[in-house]
């Protein structure tokens, strides 16, 4: 993969395709490789680009303070792209919407599936989770921490293995490694933005949310579409919290029409 190096390490990035510019931006449990099942669809159309986040993926753990807003900003400049589309899942939707909010110019259309809502009062079941992960992470038992958002994340709270498809826990299990490994230093760096109002928002809106994900997600993905002026809400019915691997081709056929408005 290319790399945008800079004093804090690099980001790495892919880019696919043909025609107006599309950044895909994954979720804090994985990398670049989430997109794979729908980008061939969206290439055919659009120029796609992916990276990793900082400590994800094949871009190196921060060394210093950063921002994943600027960290954007700082791609598209090198890659000479002024005004693009942007789809990001769950931590990547936050990045996505943060970037619309300090940098509503550069921004054509926004996606999010399933981001998170800062200062959120998450359920029992999500504190429970958090302490799980803590407390196997604090021990330094990575594999019963992989599995426990493997549990949460993929499976989601309602469903079985049986009912998730075949290869797909093995596909996530090393880029959520790789990002339970960073977590305390990308969480130590990480600036975050400035807070917006996203009811500020002015570019045509979609907001995906799974039926099989946790239930404070398809809350907060509600208050996204209903704080966003004229968003549009899509709930997939076969998906968790990570709906570009639980349902692409949904998801491509969704994409496809709002990204070419």
């Amino acid at each position: 993969m290319p790399t945008l190096a800079d004093d804090l390490g690099c980001l790495s990035y892919v880019v696919a395709g043909d025609g107006p510019p599309v950044v895909l931006v994954h979720a804090g449990v994985a990398d670049h490789h989430m997109w794979d099942a729908i980008v061939p669809a969206l290439a055919e159309q659009h120029t796609v680009i992916r990276y990793d986040l900082r400590g994800f993926g094949e871009s190196t753990a921060p060394t210093g303070p950063f921002s994943e807003t600027d960290d954007l900003r700082r791609l598209l400049d090198h890659l000479g792209y002024e005004r693009v589309r942007l789809v990001g899942a769950s931590w990547g939707g936050r990045v996505a919407v943060n970037f619309t909010l300090a940098h509503p110019g550069r921004v054509h259309s926004l996606a999010v599936l399933a981001p998170p809502w800062p200062g959120y009062h998450w359920s029992t079941e999500m504190v429970a989770y958090d302490e799980a992960e803590t407390a196997a992470l604090s021990v330094g038992d990575l594999d019963t921490a992989v599995g426990i958002n493997l549990d949460m994340w993929l499976r989601g709270p309602v469903r079985s293995w049986e009912n998730v498809a075949a290869g797909l826990a093995d596909q996530l299990r090393g880029p959520l490694r790789t990002s339970l490994v960073n977590q305390g230093i990308v969480g130590e760096y990480s600036q975050g933005s400035p807070a917006g109002d996203i009811t500020g928002i002015s570019v045509p809106t979609l907001v995906g949310i799974g039926k099989f994900d946790v239930a404070d997600f398809q809350d907060i993905g509600r208050r996204y579409a209903s704080e966003i002026p004229d968003a549009t809400l899509v709930e997939f019915a076969t998906a968790a919290h990570l709906i570009a691997l639980d349902a692409p081709t949904e998801l491509t056929a969704v994409l496809g029409p709002f990204l070419a408005r």
